[in-house]
Order: C-alpha cells, then structure tokens, then sequence
C-alpha cells in the first residue's frame, strides 16, 4: 500500500475513534437523546455507568462490574477516560497516552459483555476497537491530520516519549 493511502488510513482512523469517544462524553453529559436519554444525562443527576453496568455485563465478571454500577467514583473515572481519550486522538496530541487509555477502556468494556456479544460468538465492537487502538498507537497515527507533527517537536515530548 502506498504510504500516503496508509498515513490517510490512520489519521482518519484516529480522528474517528477521537470522535467516537468525544460523542459518548457529549451524549452522557447533555442528554442528547442517542445513547443517553436526557433525564439520564450526567447533568441531570444520571449515572452514565448505571445502565451498562447493571443490565449490560454478561459472563464470568458480571458480578464485577454490576458491584461498580452507580460508583461516584467509577463514574468519574469513565467520563475522564471518555474525554482524556477523545480530545487526544482528535487532535493528535498524546495519541500514544490516549490510545493506551481508550484500549485498556475498550478492552475492559470487552470483558463486560461477557466474552460472549449478543451479534456474534466472540467479536463485538469493543474488540475491534482495542485493535484499532493499537494501530493508531503503533502506526503514530497522531502525526497525520492533527496537531501530532507540532507537538512531537516540542522539546517535553522529545524528552517523554510517551507524551508523543
């Protein structure tokens, strides 16, 4: 593949797993009525992990994940984790510290659904996404249509790596 046709591949890949996350963010915050029903917002005094995990885990961790449903903190900790992921991968900034983030959120997700998704015998959104997220981490996918190429050059990143 020509290597202008892959770098276009990854930026696009990355920009849309960003907005992936920054819509899921959005939607749990305000309500918009996709994902999150507006008496259910996190504005409006909703739990934006309730539902998933009290009717949405399945498997051997399902007693897990139902113990963290409506957590403050488990909370908190996922709407960080929405917006961290999704302002990194959508402007290319810390896509390797975002990327890492949102696989290891995807990969936890993963494991709610039990291993077993509802459309097929073990592949579900989730675990495609996990791949996608190692791809945009290890093709340096920030670089491409974002503001990647300028914050490599600053002299934190060239010095913290992982900052790239």
């Amino acid at each position: 593949m020509d290597s202008n046709k892959l770098k276009a591949c990854l930026g696009i890949l990355r920009l849309s797993m960003g907005l992936i996350f920054l819509w899921a963010f959005f939607d749990k915050v305000f309500g918009w009525g996709f994902a999150t029903k507006p008496a259910d917002a996190w504005l409006a005094g909703g739990s934006p992990t309730a539902g998933f995990l009290q009717f949405g885990v399945h498997g051997p961790f399902a007693s897990l994940f139902n113990s963290m449903a409506g957590s403050a903190l488990v909370d908190w900790l996922f709407m960080l984790g929405l917006l961290f992921v999704g302002v990194t991968l959508t402007l290319g900034i810390m896509t390797k510290l975002g990327a890492y983030a949102g696989a290891l959120m995807l990969f936890l997700m993963y494991l709610a659904v039990g291993i077993q998704p509802e459309h097929h015998p073990f592949i579900d959104d989730h675990f495609v996404y996990f791949f996608v997220m190692l791809l945009v981490t290890w093709g340096n996918a920030g670089k491409y249509f974002g503001f990647g190429n300028a914050w490599y050059n600053t002299p934190l990143v060239q010095k913290y790596k992982i900052l790239a």
